[in-house]
């Protein structure tokens, strides 16, 4: 069997090496940008993040990122330090610092800042927030559809961890993630507590069934922006979506599967639990989809 891939595999480029990151109001050399050991995030996986593309000198569905990553850092009950135009304007220096215009991915992460001590107790942490913005020379390179294995580890309940929180804390995704790869696929598909099919491990799920596109009911899957410009496009164009419950028997008879985020856009799926799904590569839905949302991109970064 093949190695692994992911969803977020990129080319190399060694532009990567010198780049600028944002580290609380300043801006650094990659081997610089350091935040303390003491930090909420680093010690609990206390903070929320965002993940954004950039096109054509513009950040893609810029507004619907700020509307989630705001709603998430009050959620937690965590200040920002910054209004919306502040964290734009950080973006936007950091973007400019590194030269970038497009092909670039960014990792935008707030945690509750330093701690005083190393516990849990929010209020001991008295700094303000840490805010990091790393940006990087990104362009999908994924050799092959991706494989799915099934795995014990489910998206919960909103009273546990909302799994509609980008959060920092992803241990759950991240035993989906080992679970799948030694079952030997590339990353996990991920059920609802009722038994029915969410996401993966990292991305939002979908099939496709005699041309009608299916999706979690949205209950306990992440607030995905893709995914939503995904059920958007298709009512729009004419292709039925279907938010609902359904299971791994419905799942594995599907003529395609993929996977949204906004890294990918839109990742097709070959096998799940060993099974060959459709033609086991990019089907006609999948194919036409994509090409809406590459139109989508352009008329949103013209």
């Amino acid at each position: 069997m093949d190695k692994h891939v992911t969803t977020h595999q990129a080319a190399d480029d060694q532009r990567n090496e010198s780049i600028q990151i944002y580290v609380n109001g300043r801006i650094v050399p990659r081997a610089q940008a350091m935040v303390s050991v003491y930090d909420s995030g680093f010690m609990l996986g206390d903070g929320v993040w965002e993940g954004l593309r950039l096109y054509n000198g513009v950040w893609a569905f810029l507004d619907n990122h700020m509307d989630r990553l705001f709603e998430a850092a009050k959620a937690i009950d965590l200040d920002i330090g910054m209004d919306r135009a502040g964290v734009i304007a950080a973006l936007e220096a950091t973007r400019m610092a590194n030269d970038m215009t497009t092909d670039v991915h960014v990792r935008l992460m707030v945690t509750r800042g330093v701690k005083v001590k190393p516990f849990q107790h929010p209020s001991l942490s008295q700094s303000g927030p840490t805010v990091v913005i790393i940006c990087e020379h990104s362009k999908p390179s994924l050799p092959r559809p991706i494989r799915l294995a099934t795995v014990p580890h489910v998206r919960g309940l909103p009273m546990t961890q909302d799994p509609k929180l980008n959060s920092h804390s992803k241990l759950n995704c991240i035993l989906a993630c080992i679970a799948a790869e030694k079952a030997g696929a590339d990353e996990a598909l991920m059920l609802d507590v009722h038994g029915f099919v969410n996401t993966t491990n990292a991305c939002n799920f979908f099939i496709v069934k005699k041309g009608a596109v299916w999706t979690s009911t949205g209950d306990y899957c992440m607030n995905g922006i893709t995914r939503q410009k995904v059920i958007d496009l298709c009512h729009a164009n004419g292709i039925t979506c279907l938010e609902r419950n359904y299971s791994l028997v419905d799942t594995y008879s599907a003529d395609e599967a993929f996977l949204t985020g906004t890294f990918g856009a839109q990742t097709p799926v070959s096998e799940i639990d060993g099974r060959s799904i459709g033609q086991a590569g990019l089907g006609p839905v999948t194919k036409r989809i994509r090409a809406l949302y590459a139109g989508l991109i352009a008329a949103e970064t013209a």
